[in-house]
């Protein structure tokens, strides 16, 4: 027994990094890969850099619904430039090394932004409910203070708890593999390189799944069950298609979001499997952040209208 622990000391003492083998098993889609994901970083964050622009070009929308959508897609620029560049890196060069520092930052700043996402769209949508349900007391419940403070704690909720997280991952002993079945440092794959009891870390896992992401998902659900029910009583037909047309950009986000997470997070470990996995985070970390600024321009009158006032005073001068 002393000698097998001496043995998983010494073997963890020599990952100084990982090799994030990536879509690596299909090799000859590299370059095919790297041009689709480098088109859908630049839309991302040329998408969501146009919302922030036009949400504070123009007064009307000073709301709110439109701060917390700025928030949203600065967020979206972040989570995603904390995944993508380091990917297609690995695709163009081929080198897929990473450091152990390296990884663990990634780590920690991919699941505190995502924690950060979660709690944020939980904050819109209680914004949405209080503009569709008690519409009289909107101007006071979400006042500029309100707001503030739901969008600070958003983006600190997760500050403290995913470095410990984030902590006790890295401190495991790694004396299996360094090569990492996937194309980022996500915790299922990272638990499957640890030796030793991980049991633990599992537990841990899955606490912080059911606080950042089953928590904020129900408190979404009831919202949006309050803003049916309250929907369904308008009596205009109109009225009811313009409440409708206000939350059905943000559900369809919360419903590609919260759906991958939860399915990826809340299994057991034991049941990860590397390629549908792999194609599962794609989900979350390339294809909502790109979606987000297209469902929320596409969708709203406001925004589309901003633009093209822009656009056609642009033309003007």
């Amino acid at each position: 027994m002393k000698n097998s622990q001496e043995t998983v000391g010494r073997n963890s003492t020599t990952i100084t990094g990982f090799i994030l083998l990536g879509f690596s098993d299909i090799s000859h889609l590299q370059h095919l890969f790297f041009s689709v994901f480098l088109v859908t970083y630049i839309v991302t964050l040329a998408g969501n850099l146009l919302i922030i622009v036009l949400t504070l070009a123009d007064p009307a929308l000073h709301t709110p619904m439109y701060f917390f959508l700025r928030n949203l897609s600065f967020l979206e620029m972040c989570y995603t430039s904390a995944v993508v560049p380091k990917m297609l890196g690995n695709l163009l060069s081929g080198d897929k090394t990473i450091s152990f520092i390296g990884c663990a930052m990634q780590t920690y700043f991919f699941f505190f932004l995502g924690g950060s996402e979660c709690f944020l769209l939980a904050s819109m949508a209680y914004d949405r409910y209080v503009a569709i349900c008690r519409p009289l007391h909107y101007p006071v419940v979400m006042n500029r203070k309100v707001s503030t403070g739901m969008a600070a704690g958003s983006w600190l909720s997760g500050l403290l708890v995913y470095f410990g997280l984030t902590s006790m991952i890295f401190t495991l002993p790694f004396c299996r593999s360094h090569e990492l079945n996937h194309f980022f440092c996500d915790i299922p794959p990272l638990l499957k390189l640890a030796c030793g009891n991980t049991s633990h870390s599992e537990m841990a896992v899955f606490m912080v799944a059911m606080s950042f992401v089953t928590f904020p998902f129900m408190l979404i659900l009831m919202s949006y069950v309050c803003i049916i029910s309250t929907i369904l009583r308008v009596p205009s037909g109109m009225g009811r298609t313009k409440s409708f047309s206000t939350c059905s950009s943000h559900l369809i986000v919360v419903t590609l979001f919260f759906g991958s997470a939860c399915i990826m997070y809340l299994k057991p470990i034991s049941s990860y499997s590397p390629d549908t996995d792999k194609f599962l985070s794609l989900s979350y970390t390339v294809i909502t952040p790109m979606l987000n600024p297209i469902i929320y321009s596409l969708r709203n009158k406001e925004v589309k209208g901003t633009f093209w006032r822009l656009v056609g005073r642009r033309r003007f001068y």
